[in-house]
């Protein structure tokens, strides 16, 4: 039975599923790059501490610590990729976390990673169809297969993220002469992905790897132009163009998880960001 979890990462995912979790009654341990902005996460009842993968002297002075707060009954880790800027630097930290949970024996280890992973083909997308087709994509797959070879660990790859402070109103807005108008739209509130996450969790038979996306997929060109207008914004323009795009199935979070989804379709979204 999971009674903790450590979130490796408290950051605009990451802080919102440790309150949901905090709101469930369970002991959480939330991670930050810097002293200060750890110690404020007590305000949210999280057991904050400090954790910066890029710094081999902070993890060796604070070993110690840092291994206490991630001695959790299920670990959750969310560290965003950055690939371009430092396309070797995110496998680099997560061998370092690796490394310091390799005598801790986890009930659940829940990886947060993208449908990024897909390439741009015509057709729908499920878990195995995912492959190297990019130096990114490669990266990814890489980070992946750390933690998926470890026991009771889980993959959550995650489309195209919107809600607070990310409305998809602002992605396209004012842009003209974009492709691909009836490309199929894949994002996901990050409501779904909390409550994805949290089925993850605490379901025992979780395993494997799952996509979390809206199930309903509008239009590209009708979604943002309807987006940006929702905030006011100029609508972008498509070019005419024939073609679509990949669609990224949820059915096996949906059928084995019996998973529903609160906005399964994103037009519903654009009120809720």
């Amino acid at each position: 039975m999971i009674k903790s979890v450590c979130i490796v990462g408290c950051g605009w995912f990451g802080l919102p599923l440790a309150q949901a979790m905090v709101a469930q009654g369970i002991r959480v341990n939330g991670s930050k790059r810097n002293a200060e902005n750890a110690a404020l996460l007590t305000e949210h009842g999280i057991n904050g501490f400090t954790l910066d993968l890029s710094l081999d002297e902070q993890l060796e002075q604070n070993q110690g610590a840092i291994k206490v707060a991630l001695n959790t009954d299920c670990l959750v880790v969310n560290i965003p990729p950055s690939l371009r800027k430092d396309p070797d630097g995110y496998l680099v930290k997560l061998a370092r976390l690796k490394t310091l949970i390799n005598d801790i024996t986890y009930q659940k280890i829940i990886f947060i990673s993208t449908t990024g992973v897909y390439p741009s083909l015509e057709k729908l997308m499920i878990e195995k169809d995912a492959v190297a087709h990019s130096e990114v994509s490669g990266k990814l797959l890489q980070a992946e297969a750390m933690f998926s070879a470890l026991s009771h660990s889980c993959i959550a790859r995650f489309a195209g993220l919107v809600g607070p402070e990310r409305h998809p109103g602002r992605f396209l807005a004012g842009k003209t002469e974009l492709s691909q108008p009836e490309a199929p739209v894949n994002i996901v509130h990050l409501h779904d992905c909390i409550l994805a996450v949290s089925k993850l969790v605490f379901e025992p038979s979780s395993n494997g790897t799952y996509n979390v996306c809206a199930p309903k997929h509008p239009a590209r060109q009708s979604f943002y132009q309807q987006a940006a207008l929702e905030l006011g914004l100029v609508a972008p323009q498509f070019i005419k163009e024939s073609g679509s795009g990949k669609i990224i199935s949820s059915d096996r979070l949906m059928k084995e998880l019996n998973f529903e989804y609160q906005f399964s379709d994103p037009m519903d979204m654009l009120v809720a960001c």
